[in-house]
């Protein structure tokens, strides 16, 4: 790494599925590269802020510790905060106001809040505490520096064969999330490109740094810009067209990763299909003047993590309705919005199941007191779990109205429709009856209406130690397309032009996932072009970990003067285990955008980048060695001379020639929900911007 200072590292973790070396051994092309991923802060506008109050009982012994606090997670501030005071966790109440972004950087207990916590019970007073920009910077919890080696071996024909892979990741001080940021940098490799043999090692460094922790993305976006730059690179040494290359070796759906991933709907090559056609990229690719390129890069995402942050067998969500008699519907779950929309979904998701009117919805969220457990806002969760557990509890009250209404009516209740807060007959013929008499009927016959309705995910993962992270219930993909211009005088790349295609599973509200796309487009960009953490470090060890620009002035990220034209389609493959068939969207557009960039200006001047950000002083450095003969890239020379231990063989899945009976069989997709997607993954629909296409 980068002028570590006494850097330490712990145990590492490290695995094998299937025989990589036997593997690579017989391959007829072996390609190796080396890769850096800088580290980047989040850059929320909002800063952290937080108001804590003590309200003592009798003595002042006891007493009620209440936080209103910008983060993404109630549940684990609620926890952590708790165990840090020594109180009991019904004495602390924890409320998430509305919160000005966060893309990762609010999701556990920070120094601020805990000091704030105590003083207030000290002092008796209400304390507020603000970090200043500056204070955020080292605050930190951002993007892992990542060094990255990989290695793959493939077929005449192009079939990848096995793959090595290495991370060197620089943790900052601390831990924070950074054990599962390190696994997130070799976890997901395998779930884009069916890979028969796969080997992982790792380390996290810890350096006199602010700590690193989780960011948009958590750990995947560094090894997939590696892999997607890597995959450009073997396609050009084989002579091969890179759609050519990549199509050969996708995932499929409904299948198993050799690292045990369970892919269950899969629109990735739907993905490719759609930018390939709408950016002519086999058209313009290695065509373009000098100057000019085009690259293409894919990515895969989770649905929210399968095991929670500590461990236990209860429900990641849960969802409390309760009907009104005036037709009101009350909506409660601890789920956060910031400013991902997920209070829209849940409204829309309810409506759309208990057969009410978004409008006659009311929602209370993000207190530990008053509503039931959601872990909060990370690895794009909350529309899967939280949305899976509203139709839980949707469906039970939808259920007993229309028993009531069908005892009034003597009809059966398959007779019977309710949907926009109308109930009528199937037919068409007779009477229509408004929700909120339809909810007055059904209180009169069952009394107070109530329902609760959790999600807990399946059992995932494989059994080797590690496997914990990685798992989901469901994968999103995307698959991006980026036309630059490279400047050759100055150095300086324009990105003109970004198609992006996402499978969505089904979008629920298509402006809100075209919304999140952009944003993904827009982080992607400021990473891959300008952003990097960097620190002080040529004047002695006491400066080390000094931050070089802690300022939104001088820490450079994109306007709207940067932004290109941006093209956005909506491939719906309708998941059977999500909520309506939806899959997440808040992080997966970004893991594209950077390596597609990077591709994009190989294919303009003739330059590997393999270290972002891609600044003018690089592309000229690499311009300068291409002139003189040298080569053509600018990027890291080597690899710290670490051994790794002992690697963790571990006996691939049955469909990758394990042995059946050496482990347990993961769970099949199995169609619930309210899903209606097929299962071989057919029948995907594409939507443009602006555009709908329902699924059948």
């Amino acid at each position: 790494m980068r002028r570590v200072s006494r850097g330490r590292a712990p145990e590492p973790p490290r695995s094998r599925s299937g025989d990589v070396d036997a593997a690579l051994a017989p391959a007829t092309h072996r390609f190796e590269d080396t890769y850096f991923f800088q580290g980047t802060t989040h850059l929320p506008l909002e800063q952290h802020a937080c108001v804590a109050q003590w309200e003592p009982v009798g003595d002042g012994a006891e007493g009620k510790l209440t936080l209103w606090t910008s983060t993404q997670s109630p549940h684990y501030v609620h926890k952590e905060l708790a165990k840090a005071l020594g109180l009991r966790e019904d004495q602390v109440r924890v409320v998430a106001p509305p919160v000005g972004g966060g893309f990762g950087g609010k999701l556990e207990l920070f120094q601020h809040e805990a000091a704030a916590a105590k003083l207030a019970q000290l002092t008796g007073r209400p304390i507020k505490a603000a970090l200043t920009r500056e204070e955020v910077f080292y605050c930190h919890r951002g993007r892992h520096p990542v060094l990255m080696w990989v290695k793959t071996g493939w077929s005449e024909d192009g079939k990848i064969q096995a793959m090595d892979f290495k991370s060197y990741v620089d943790g900052g001080a601390y831990m924070s999330y950074g054990a599962a940021s390190l696994y997130y940098t070799g976890a997901l490799q395998t779930v884009c490109d069916a890979i028969p043999a796969y080997r992982w090692q790792g380390v996290r460094v810890l350096t006199n740094k602010p700590p690193c922790g989780p960011k948009r993305g958590h750990g995947t976006p560094q090894p997939r810009f590696a892999l997607e730059c890597h995959f450009d690179a073997v396609a050009e040494r084989l002579g091969m067209p890179v759609l050519d290359l990549r199509r050969k070796n996708f995932v499929k759906p409904f299948s198993t990763t050799v690292n045990y991933l369970r892919v269950t709907s899969c629109g990735l090559e739907q993905c490719v299909d759609v930018v390939a056609r709408e950016s002519h990229f086999e058209e313009k690719h290695r065509a373009l003047p000098h100057g000019k390129g085009v690259g293409f890069a894919v990515g895969a995402y989770m649905c929210g993590a399968g095991l929670p942050l500590y461990w236990n067998d209860m429900p990641h969500s849960a969802v409390n309705l309760r009907l009104d008699r005036s037709g009101l519907v009350q909506v409660s779950c601890g789920q956060v919005d910031i400013g991902q929309g997920s209070n829209s979904m849940l409204v829309s998701v309810v409506a759309e199941a208990l057969g009410c009117r978004p409008e006659q919805i009311t929602l209370i969220s993000s207190d530990t007191d008053t509503t039931p457990i959601d872990l909060g806002s990370y690895s794009s969760r909350v529309t899967f779990m939280a949305g899976n557990a509203a139709i839980e509890a949707a469906t039970r009250l939808r259920t007993v109205l229309l028993a009531a209404a069908s005892e009034e009516f003597d009809l059966p209740a398959e007779a019977l429709t309710l949907g926009n807060g109308l109930l009528q007959r199937r037919d068409g013929i007779g009477f229509q009856l408004e929700f909120g008499e339809l909810v007055k009927l059904a209180e009169s016959k069952n009394g107070a209406l109530v329902a609760s309705g959790s999600y807990k995910p399946p059992k995932l993962g494989g059994p080797f130690k590690g496997s914990g992270v990685g798992p989901s219930p469901a994968y999103s993909f995307s698959a991006c397309v980026a036309e630059v211009d490279v400047d050759p005088e100055t150095g300086w790349v324009t990105v003109q032009r970004i198609w992006m295609a996402h499978d969505i599973g089904r979008a629920i509200n298509p402006v809100l996932v075209e919304g999140q796309i952009e944003g993904g487009i827009y982080m992607g960009l400021g990473e891959v072009l300008m952003e990097e953490q960097e620190f002080r470090g040529d004047r002695g060890p006491r400066v080390l970990g000094v931050h070089k620009f802690p300022s939104m002035l001088e820490y450079k990220s994109p306007t709207t003067f940067e932004m290109p034209e941006i093209r956005s389609f909506l491939v719906e493959t309708l998941d059977p285990e999500a909520p309506f068939g939806a899959k997440e969207v808040g992080q997966g557009p970004l893991l594209p955008v950077i390596p597609a960039v990077v591709n994009a200006v190989y294919d303009a001047v003739g330059i590997r980048i393999d270290e972002i950000p891609i600044t003018p002083e690089k592309v000229l450095k690499a311009l300068e060695a291409k002139a003189e003969g040298k080569p053509a890239r600018h990027g890291p020379k080597g690899l710290p001379p670490y051994a790794f231990p002992r690697i963790q063989k571990v006996e691939p899945p049955v469909e990758w020639g394990g042995k059946p009976g050496d482990h347990e069989e993961l769970p099949a997709a199995d169609g619930g929900r309210g899903a209606r997607g097929s299962r071989d993954g057919s029948g995907a629909t594409v939507t443009r911007p602006g555009e709908r296409t329902s699924g059948p």
